[in-house]
Order: structure tokens, then sequence, then C-alpha cells
């Protein structure tokens, strides 16, 4: 896989009150993720070429992928790609990168999801949707303690696209 071929479809970034290595460790650690991605827990095997994958409360695969980068507490990329059938095949790999940089009092996480193709906005509003939650409840448990309570569902339009593409989702 050829990262330059990836292109940047949604970037968000956030300022948490924190410090680059507890925000690395919330994006590498599986006990805490769970307490801001929902109930999933996040592995990541800390080396490039490692193992990345995101199991859902009950212990079953979500997503998976491989790791590109890993420069602690600086840069993570990866694969992140969701566990659904027929989805990698015709939408291609999703490149995920975080960027974590002091800013002053504060660490500006930066997230990019990358493709190597164009999607419409109608499959990406997935993301769009989700990338915010996530990290905004990692901001909650980082400076407060508590995540969020969001409740949420795939978009409608993107599961509408999906299916239009022949993609079966849950």
């Amino acid at each position: 896989m050829q990262l330059d071929q990836f292109k940047p479809a949604t970037v968000y970034t956030i300022y948490i009150a924190s410090t680059p290595e507890k925000i690395w460790e919330a994006l590498t650690s599986a006990e805490f993720s769970k307490n801001y991605f929902f109930g999933n827990s996040v592995e990541v095997e800390p080396k490039v070429g490692g193992a990345y994958i995101v199991r859902t409360p009950d212990g079953a695969l979500h997503i998976s992928g491989e790791v590109f980068e890993y420069d602690p507490p600086r840069r993570l990329t990866v694969t992140f790609n969701v566990n659904w059938p027929a989805l990698i095949e015709k939408l291609g790999p999703t490149l995920v990168t975080y960027e974590i940089e002091p800013a002053g009092d504060a660490v500006r996480l930066t997230m990019t999801e990358s493709h190597d193709r164009p999607l419409s906005d109608d499959i990406l509003c997935g993301g769009r949707q989700g990338w915010p939650a996530i990290l905004s409840s990692l901001k909650s448990v980082l400076e407060t303690g508590k995540p969020l309570a969001v409740k949420m569902a795939p978009p409608p339009r993107m599961l509408a696209a999906l299916k239009a593409m022949g993609i079966e989702t849950p």
C-alpha cells in the first residue's frame, strides 16, 4: 500500500487540556479507550507493521488494520477498516492519522481520515458524524474523567449509499 496515494477526506482538530503522553496512551490503550470510545477497545501492536484492532464491548471484531507510523507520543497512522462484508473491496482502505502537538498548556490533536479513491459525501458522512463524537468524548474523559453520553447510529444516507453500491450492512 502506498501512503502517498491517500488523500485527506476528513480532518478534525481538537484542543485538549492534557499532555501528549496521556493522549497517546488514550489512543493506544485498550482499557483507556473503552472510556471514551463508547465501550469499544482499541488494541495497537506497538510497531510499524503491527496490528490495529477495535473490538466492540462484547469482544467482537469491529475494525481491523495495520500500523503504518508509530512515533510516540507524536504520530500514529493506521488503516482503519470497518468489518462489514464487501466494504473494503468496494470502498478501499481507510487511513487514519493522529498528530499530537503541544499547544501551550494544551495539546492539539488532529485526526485525518484519508482514502485512496474519491468517495461521495454520503459515504463519508458516517465518519464525519462519528469522529467528532469520539474525539470530543476523549477530550471529556481526559479533562473531566467522564465520557460523553452520545447516542448515534450510522447515518441513513450513508447506509442508503452503501446499499446502492451493493454493500450489505449490519
